[in-house]
């Protein structure tokens, strides 16, 4: 009965007048209907070969799938997504989704993932060969350091492998150097999101805006190419300055940039550009559909990408939350399935217990790994005030450094051992050498530990004594070559206001009073610790005691403390040997590790370097920093390899819920 039929309704066993005109109404109707019908041909029932049976038996639509979603939460906002603007941890970590490689890294080794292979000596696409080399040519000396050729520079002549073969050029004599050729190729059929083909001229475009003055990177492999040049659409080809000697062949292949769609603009043009910095083309596992600033980015599934014939991507839908660097709210937006992962990008180290409890209830998941980055406390070896000379009575600062007991005493009064227990849960250790776990060159062994009364011992012998045995006073200077009788050993401790970074400081300064060393903690923003020379601290070298970190990489480290490296007027204080401390000894060293002659174990060298760094102490590493991720309990294929520029190396193969094994 349909919902307008009328109702009879009975009063005492009779239908109301109205209700009875309306069902004589419909009776007769009906019954009209009846012989109409019968005046006409009848309509056969469909059977299944009238298309009207057809048409009764096809299957109802399938709905639509609703696109799968993968929210990230990030610590912090990319300033910018074009490469030569922003670094960080936070902008790779979107990158990676744009980018697939070209080349990653996984456990401090280079993988190619757009190209076919890497470059080897033994391929042949890696060979040395001789080239003339004349007066004023830019060549890379003995000491590896990029330099004009002129009468008296000492170079390594074509076959010669280590110094002991070096020349001193005459100025007139004919002379022929080494030089490195490098060639990539890159696989077939790549092509940019938009569906344009992504050639081995891209490369090239990406090398010239980057070789750009207005293009603010790093410029010592730029100055080490003498060129850069596509020799077809798949392969290209990088020659070294003559000189220039290599372990890292990865490292001479430039991240394509789209020059179809980018070239209308100059270098300079590009750290503006509205599409550069917000919506960069890539050839990655998803495109960017929207940025809205200060919440969230969202990317689609690239259908371009040259993996899609694998099911990759798993998720249609990549969102990145910017909900700040702190842990308690990205744990509490995991939690609620706000965040389907939390990036080592947010500072989830404060809230590691926090973490670990849910974990434990099966909320969540966490991932930690050591490094590469490692936290030291430097000294002020050599402040920059000493570099004319050192004169303490026309006001520079004690020279409390110079002597390698004094390093060496701070190391045994530092308990690192304890921070780590207190602050880190003991998932942290203190670094030995300058490498993580893990890493091919770590040296391994026991680093120093805590002993006040080793430290104290090695202190009396510099000349440093405590007459009083009271740590609330610190020790004083008697006999200590060029510092004034009665001079204390108080010192000024900088480091960043982090919280963990205070703690730290706190608790150093603690453990190194009973030492009869006096350290004042001074917390100082990023902006001024970090700024430049001559009036930042760091890089100006003004400090007595300073704690920050640096990145351990694959080639090695030991070139962040030679000589080269010392920040001064000269070099317009660009470098990162904050400490002045200088030893020939380990300058050889580090020389041999980073650009090994033929037939010289790079390896071999790099651990001479390190037992030198060791014992000469520029610097007391105090711990690996913890790199921790959390997740939903059910996500697969996500690897936390510090080793990579970005946790979130492969993206695309991870997966939660029905979609993992």
């Amino acid at each position: 009965m349909g919902y307008n039929t009328p109702v009879a309704h009975r009063r005492n066993g009779e239908m109301e007048p109205m209700r009875l005109k309306t069902t004589l109404l419909v009776n007769l109707l009906l019954a009209a209907g009846l012989l109409l019908s019968a005046c006409q041909t009848p309509t056969p029932l469909p059977t299944a070969t009238t298309p009207a049976a057809t048409a009764t038996l096809q299957p109802s639509p399938t709905p639509t799938p609703l696109p799968r979603t993968f929210t990230i939460c990030l610590g912090q906002e990319p300033a910018s997504l074009y490469l030569y603007a922003s670094s960080t941890r936070s902008t790779w970590s979107v990158l990676e989704a744009v980018y697939d490689g070209p080349i990653d890294t996984r456990q401090y080794t280079p993988q190619p993932v757009i190209l076919e292979k890497l470059p080897a000596l033994a391929d042949g696409d890696a060979s040395y060969a001789p080239v003339d080399v004349a007066f004023g040519d830019d060549v890379v000396d003995v000491d590896g350091n990029l330099v004009p050729l002129v009468a008296g520079v000492r170079v390594l002549p074509s076959g010669c492998g280590d110094s002991s073969c070096a020349v001193a050029w005459d100025g007139t004599s004919l002379l022929q150097m080494d030089a490195l050729t490098l060639r990539y190729r890159l696989l077939p059929g790549l092509t940019w999101s938009d569906g344009a083909p992504l050639t081995a001229a891209d490369s090239v475009y990406s090398w010239q805006v980057s070789a750009d003055d207005a293009t603010p990177v790093t410029r010592t492999l730029l100055e080490r190419t003498a060129s850069y040049t596509a020799l077809d659409e798949q392969t290209v080809a990088w020659i070294s300055v003559p000189g220039y000697i290599s372990q890292d062949f990865a490292e001479a292949f430039w991240v394509p940039l789209p020059q179809h769609a980018w070239g209308k603009y100059t270098p300079a043009e590009l750290l503006a550009a509205e599409e550069v910095n917000r919506k960069p083309l890539g050839w990655g596992a998803f495109y960017i559909e929207e940025w809205v600033a200060g919440d969230h980015i969202t990317l689609r599934r690239n259908p371009h990408y040259f993996r899609a014939a694998e099911g990759l991507p798993n998720f249609d839908v990549l969102v990145y939350r910017f909900l700040g660097d702190t842990g308690d709210a990205n744990l509490a937006a995991l939690e609620i399935g706000e965040c389907d992962l939390v990036d080592s990008t947010v500072n989830l180290t404060g809230d590691l217990l926090s973490a670990l409890q849910l974990e434990q209830q099966g909320v969540i998941r966490t991932y930690n790994g050591l490094g590469p980055e490692w936290e030291h406390l430097d000294f002020g070896i050599q402040p920059a005030s000493y570099d004319d000379g050192y004169a303490p009575f026309y006001g520079d600062r004690a020279d409390f450094f110079s002597d390698v007991r004094v390093r060496q005493a701070f190391e045994l009064c530092l308990d690192r051992q304890g921070l780590i227990k207190n602050q880190l849960f003991s998932y942290t250790l203190v670094p030995v050498g300058y490498y993580p776990p893990g890493h091919p060159r770590h040296v391994g062994g026991e680093a120093t530990a805590f002993d006040p009364a080793a430290g104290s011992a090695l202190l009396d012998q510099a000349g440093w004594k405590d007459y009083d045995n009271n740590s609330a006073t610190p020790r004083t200077a008697a006999g200590v070559k060029g510092v004034t009788d009665g001079t204390p050993l108080a010192v000024t401790y900088y480091t960043t206001t982090a919280t963990l970074s205070q703690a730290a400081g706190l608790h150093f300064s603690l453990s190194l009073a009973q030492c009869g060393i006096q350290a004042t903690v001074q917390p100082l923003t990023a902006g001024q610790l970090y700024a430049a020379g001559p009036e930042g601290p760091l890089f100006g070298r003004k400090f007595d005691l300073a704690q920050f970190a640096w990145q351990s990489s694959a080639v090695s480290p030991c070139f962040l403390y030679t000589t080269e490296q010392i920040p001064t007027a000269e070099n317009r204080w660009l470098g990162t040997n904050v400490t002045g401390f200088s030893s020939a000894e380990y300058d050889a060293a580090c020389q041999s590790a980073r650009q090994p002659a033929p037939g010289v174990d790079p390896v071999a060298a790099d651990r001479e370097a390190q037992m030198l760094f060791d014992e000469l102490l520029p610097v007391v590493p105090l711990y690996y920093r913890l790199k921790v991720a959390a997740s939903r309990p059910d996500l697969c294929g996500y690897t936390l390899d510090v080793s990579a520029r970005s946790s979130l190396w492969n993206l695309e193969a991870m997966d939660y819920a029905e979609g993992c094994p």
